[in-house]
């Protein structure tokens, strides 16, 4: 299996904005996934977000993407590749990934998903692309406008299959395999492999290869991990007053966003501790130079999204702090896996804002524990208190108003397919009446309703008290390594 990304026969484009990204060694799945999509096999991949699936099939694609299409007689450049996501995350994420990994390449990459106006989408796609990254139902909204062509599509990836099962997409997805052509490479991804998403492979696969990695639910066992409940307003303070800890000296922080990363960065400089931000935004010698920064020592807090993250590779990171929970569970065990390495102790603490108490517990579920609650925290009397069992978070009134359009949306798509249904249910009869023969009854038919299609938006330490940054003591609730689940 190759060491090195230098070994898995990437052209110079390509490997040199793998190096850009600061990656020297592959992870399982790429290792052993790129060198079969490389001679253009199909693929099944059991592998779950933070194990590096992205690139695995990004960086093949975008290779295969280097050689021309043959040439059309009119109208824009056809649609190459199609990715298929659950959620406008990951769908965002994604083809941030090919951005970056296809940034020497002249390619056009395009991400569609609902929640959003559609008159750009409708201009991008009239404009020609090479990669589409979609979630179902806009794609199949774009779809039945006559704006989405696949008859020249060369390559299919479903991402998270498992998911899309789960969130009632699999009547959407099973849509938009009857668009695709009959010859192309098509790649099946899943973290689980239930017997509807095995159906669904063999549907979709033609002697597929098949790449299976161990799960990320088990976190690193070195690592101490603690939530603080605290006001959004209130973050910013709190780190503060955290990093009084001169036991802090390496820190790594995740914002969500990168204007918060900015946000962030700013404010630790402004109270005196030296820090600097990368994201995607960033220039590469920026980036370069707050990551020399960083090793040498020079800066004591790096501020990172979760897709600039991907190309840190130090052993000496002493704290995680979560300052956003990320949206997709998996990517905080990825996010902790930054510390504890080479044998080291490390420590991960986590922000949790109101509207994230939910995020949380989809984590706890997934690392099978509680992770300790901070108390005693300067903020504590303005932080909002965990949610209790069966509690979900009260939906602002933006976010009830999204929920109502999304919801109406919704209805008027169920409208036109049952509509489209009936229409060709009557045909259906019509045909059968022509060839039932003279004096027979029809038989009574049977109308099935089908799911409506949507959009999704898309660990332990020590007990007791210890000292508190700041000074003080300060208590946990939970002990060494938690409580399970």
């Amino acid at each position: 299996m190759p060491e090195r990304f230098d070994d898995l026969g990437l052209i110079e484009p390509i490997a040199r904005a793998v190096r850009e990204q600061g990656y020297e060694r592959p992870t399982p799945i790429q290792a052993r996934a790129i060198p079969h999509l490389l001679t253009g096999r199909d693929l099944l991949g059991l592998a779950q977000t933070g194990t590096g699936k992205t690139a695995a099939f990004a960086l093949p694609i975008l290779q295969r993407l280097v050689t021309p299409a043959p040439p059309t007689s009119r109208g824009p450049r056809p649609i190459r590749v199609l990715i298929l996501t659950p959620t406008r995350e990951l769908a965002a994420q994604i083809a941030e990934s090919f951005a970056t990994y296809g940034k020497h390449l002249h390619l056009k990459t395009i991400v569609i998903f609902g929640g959003v106006g559609m008159e750009p989408q409708k201009q991008a796609l009239r404009a020609g692309l090479d990669v589409l990254v979609a979630t179902p139902g806009r794609l199949l909204d774009l779809a039945g406008q006559g704006l989405v062509d696949l008859n020249r599509l060369e390559v299919f990836v479903l991402d998270e299959a498992d998911r899309m099962l789960d969130m009632g997409f699999i009547h959407d997805v099973r849509r938009v395999l009857r668009l695709l052509p009959a010859r192309k490479q098509s790649l099946f991804f899943s973290a689980t492999m239930p017997p509807e998403a095995q159906e669904l492979a063999d549907q979709l696969l033609h002697d597929p290869v098949r790449v299976a990695v161990a799960p990320v639910s088990s976190t690193a066992e070195k690592v101490e991990q603690e939530v603080a409940y605290v006001d959004k307003g209130d973050k910013r303070a709190l780190l503060i007053e955290l990093l009084r800890d001169v036991g802090m000296r390496k820190v790594l922080v995740f914002s969500r966003t990168k204007h918060g990363a900015n946000r962030i960065a700013d404010h630790l400089a402004d109270n005196g501790v030296g820090a600097a931000a990368i994201h995607g935004n960033k220039s590469q010698s920026a980036r370069e130079r707050a990551l020399a920064d960083f090793k040498a020592g020079k800066l004591r807090v790096l501020v990172a999204t979760d897709i600039a993250a991907r190309g840190i590779d130090i052993d000496e990171i002493t704290h995680v702090v979560n300052f956003d929970l990320p949206e997709v569970a998996e990517q905080y065990v990825h996010r902790i896996g930054r510390t504890a390495r080479a044998g080291a102790s490390g420590y991960a603490v986590s922000f949790c804002e109101a509207d994230e108490r939910e995020l949380l517990v989809a984590i706890e579920k997934l690392i099978r524990m509680k992770i300790p609650v901070i108390e005693g925290h300067p903020f504590e009397d303005r932080a909002p208190k965990p949610l209790r069992p069966g509690e979900r978070v009260a939906m602002s009134p933006q976010a009830q108003m999204q929920a109502k359009k999304a919801e109406r949306l919704a209805a008027g798509r169920r409208e036109r397919s049952d509509g489209r249904r009936d229409d060709r249910g009557r045909a259906d009869d019509r045909r059968a009446d022509d060839r039932r023969p003279a004096g027979t009854a029809a038989a009574p038919a049977a109308a099935a309703a089908r799911p409506a299609s949507g959009e999704a938006r898309p660990a332990g330490g020590a007990g007791g008290n210890e000292p508190r940054p700041g000074g003080g003591r300060r208590r946990r609730r939970g002990g060494r390594g938690g409580r399970p689940l």
